[in-house]
């Protein structure tokens, strides 16, 4: 679905924030990437949809080396990159017409749009949203919005950046689920590491630059039980 060649991009003027990166991404295949800020993960992103370029190496979509904004063009409604921040997303009067704004742009007439919108909405479990206004709504209930306007245009690949960000308990718990049983390739940012644990089959670590093995990779688990307040001891 994707490869990643010997990638490697830096901004002006700085040192290179991402240095010979390869991977690749199968049909049905789920990826996670854990790293610390400023790492490079939404660059990452970024180049895998074109909006940067890299200053060496390739990156190949379904099977075709992308040169141009001519390669990337046709083929960004079969890669639905949810942004870390839903305001990037979410732009229309309401929640409806965004998650609809997609189907449209791909032809679908203004009826077939606003009913696969109200689908993918009442997937979501979020159909009391449609018809709010999205600068109204709460941080997790934008974030759920704008994972609806991404699956509405029902593509193959899923580039997730931090999408647990704002959420809340059960409506975290409702996303991992989602995620988990849809039959799509991901590859999912997330400073969460047992969320993408939960979600990917591989989780890849971006450090100085280059992907690590994930056996390096540090995590924590948070959990509540009736000896928190007191020291404790727990066996490996």
């Amino acid at each position: 679905m994707l490869t990643l060649e010997r990638v490697g991009f830096a901004y002006p003027g700085q040192e290179p924030v991402l240095r010979e990166i390869s991977l690749s991404l199968r049909a049905g295949e789920k990826l996670g990437l854990v790293g610390d800020n400023g790492s490079g993960k939404t660059t990452l992103l970024h180049l895998i949809m074109g909006l940067l370029r890299p200053d060496e190496g390739r990156v190949i979509l379904f099977g075709r080396p992308m040169l141009a904004e001519a390669d990337f063009a046709p083929l960004r409604g079969r890669i639905g990159l949810l942004f870390q921040d839903a305001d990037d997303q979410l732009f229309c009067p309401t929640v409806l017409e965004d998650v609809a704004f997609g189907p449209l742009n791909q032809g679908k007439s203004r009826e077939q749009a606003e009913k696969i919108a109200r689908r993918t909405l009442e997937r979501l479990g979020i159909g009391a949203l449609a018809e709010r206004v999205a600068h109204q709504l709460s941080g997790g209930e934008k974030k759920m919005a704008a994972l609806a306007a991404v699956l509405a245009m029902e593509p193959a690949v899923l580039l997730l950046d931090e999408p647990t960000t704002g959420l809340d308990f059960h409506t975290r718990q409702r996303l991992l689920e989602l995620l988990a049983g849809l039959d799509l390739a991901m590859l999912l940012i997330s400073h969460e590491y047992d969320f993408l644990a939960e979600v990917t089959k591989q989780v890849l670590v971006l450090r100085d630059g280059h992907i690590v093995t994930e056996a390096a990779a540090p995590h924590t688990h948070v959990h509540v039980h009736p000896a928190g307040t007191h020291p404790h001891r727990h066996q490996p």
